[in-house]
C-alpha cells in the first residue's frame, strides 16, 4: 500500500532539514534486500516521525525520472505520479493553449500546471486535495494555486483543463465516465459554453462525451499515453492522432487528411501503425500519406512497397494460409529460434502458439497473423527499423 502523506510530512520535506534528509537518503539502494538497512538509515537521518515520508519521496523521485523532465526535486504521492502526464505529452497539450488564460481545475501535484504556466498568458491551478496542493506549491513556484472544487467554477474567461481521477474506491482503474472524479458529464455541464480540455484514458468509449468536438490520441515512444477531449472552441479537427518521440520528434494526422485507400494484394512490407493512429481511427489517412494500402479494410495493418521513415516495419519473406502444421515446418526449415508474433483480427494467443511452434535455431523472425476477408493468413517477416528523415 502506498504511503499516505500528511501536511506535516510536506512541511518537513520542504524545510531545510527535510531537504538535507532527502539529499542524504538519495543514495540508499532501496531494494528488497536492503530494506531493513535503508529504514534504519532513514530513521537515523530524518527521525522516526518522517523517515517513511523521506524514503517514499526518494523512491518516487527515482520513478519520476523517466516520466517528468524537471521532477528530480519534486514532491509526489504514488497515485499522483502514476496519473501525471509525461512531460512531453503535457508540453504538447500546453502548446495548444499558448497565450491563453488557463485554469487547471484538477492540478494535483502540478505536472500539467507546470507546463501550462510556461506558455499561458496567465495560469491558475486548483484542487480539493490539500496535501497534493501543498506539493504543487513546492513543485510550481510562482503559479497561483488555490483550494477549490472543480465543479464549482472560481475563474472567468479561462480555458478549463481537467484531469479526472480514474480509479474507484478500491484503487482499480475504471472506464466508466460516471466513476471519474469529477465525472465527465458533470464537467461538461458545469463548463458548458466555455473552452474545455479534459485528459482521459485512451481506452474510453468517446461516444460518452458527445460535447467533445475533437478527440486527440497521443502516444510517446510507441506507447499510447492518453486522450484529450476538446470542446468546440478548442477543436481544430474531429479526430487527431499525435505521435511524440522521446528525441523531440512529433507528427500529427487528422480526419481532415486524405484517406482514399482501399485493400489490395500484399506488398513488400507490412506496417503496423502507431497505436494513436489506430485508436483515433485514422489508419486510412496514415496509409494515404505514405503510399500504403490495407490488407483488409477492417484490419489496421497496412502494406506497400516502402515503409514510412522512423517506424519499425516488417519485410515479407513469404506468406500463405494460416495453418499451424505448415507454420511449424516453416519455422523448422528457416531455423527460426526467436519468433515475435503479432496478431490482428484472429483469436490467437501468441505465447501459446509460440510454444506449439517450438522455434529453435539462430534466425530471428516476425510472424504476422491476420485475416484477409474471412481467410486467416500468416506472413513470415523480417523486422527492420526504418531510419527517420
Amino acid at each position: 500500500m502506498a504511503y499516505a502523506f500528511s501536511h506535516a510530512d510536506v512541511g518537513f520535506l520542504c524545510s531545510a532539514e527535510g531537504e538535507r534528509a532527502l539529499a542524504e537518503c538519495a543514495g540508499l539502494p532501496l531494494t528488497d534486500r536492503s530494506r531493513i538497512a535503508d529504514v534504519a538509515a532513514a530513521r537515523r537521518i530524518a527521525g522516526e516521525r518522517f523517515a517513511a515520508a523521506v524514503l517514499e519521496t526518494v523512491l518516487l523521485r527515482r520513478k519520476a525520472g523517466s516520466k517528468l523532465d524537471d521532477g528530480r526535486n519534486w514532491l509526489y504521492t504514488a497515485d499522483a505520479l502514476q496519473q501525471a502526464s509525461a512531460t512531453a505529452v503535457a508540453r504538447h497539450r500546453a502548446a495548444r493553449l499558448a497565450g491563453r488564460d488557463v485554469h487547471d481545475v484538477t492540478c494535483s501535484i502540478g505536472a500539467d500546471t507546470a507546463e501550462l504556466a510556461k506558455v499561458a498568458r496567465r495560469c491558475l491551478g486548483s484542487d480539493l486535495d490539500d496535501v497534493r496542493l501543498a506539493m504543487a506549491r513546492h513543485n510550481c513556484p510562482g503559479v497561483a494555486l488555490a483550494r477549490a472544487d472543480a465543479l464549482r467554477p472560481v475563474s472567468r474567461g479561462t480555458v478549463i483543463v481537467a484531469d479526472p481521477a480514474r480509479r474507484d474506491s478500491a484503487g482499480r482503474r475504471t472506464w466508466r465516465p460516471e466513476d471519474f472524479v469529477p465525472p465527465l458529464d458533470e464537467l461538461a455541464r458545469v463548463y458548458a459554453g466555455r473552452d474545455l480540455a479534459v485528459k482521459c484514458a485512451p481506452g474510453l468509449d468517446f461516444a460518452v462525451a458527445p460535447w467533445a468536438a475533437e478527440v486527440e490520441l497521443v502516444s510517446l515512444d510507441g506507447q499510447v499515453r492518453e486522450a484529450c477531449l476538446y470542446s468546440p472552441g478548442l477543436a481544430t479537427a474531429t479526430r487527431r492522432a499525435t505521435v511524440l518521440g522521446g528525441d523531440g520528434t512529433e507528427w500529427t494526422i487528422t480526419d481532415a487528411d486524405p484517406g482514399g485507400i482501399g485493400a489490395a494484394e500484399p506488398g513488400e512490407w507490412i506496417v503496423d501503425p502507431d497505436g494513436a493512429v489506430v485508436r483515433a481511427g485514422l489508419v486510412k489517412q496514415y496509409g494515404a500519406r505514405h503510399g500504403l494500402w490495407q490488407l483488409d479494410e477492417r484490419i489496421a495493418y497496412l502494406t506497400g512497397p516502402e515503409p514510412p521513415p522512423g517506424v519499425r516495419a516488417f519485410r515479407v519473406l513469404e506468406h500463405g494460409p494460416y495453418q499451424e502444421k505448415a507454420l511449424r515446418a516453416l519455422v523448422k526449415r528457416r531455423e527460426i529460434g526467436r519468433l515475435e508474433i503479432l496478431v490482428r483480427g484472429l483469436d490467437v494467443d501468441p505465447d501459446a502458439l509460440r510454444r506449439r511452434l517450438k522455434p529453435r535455431g539462430p534466425v530471428e523472425a516476425t510472424l504476422v497473423l491476420t485475416r484477409i476477408g474471412r481467410a486467416p493468413v500468416a506472413f513470415v517477416c523480417e523486422a527492420a527499423r526504418i531510419p527517420g528523415r
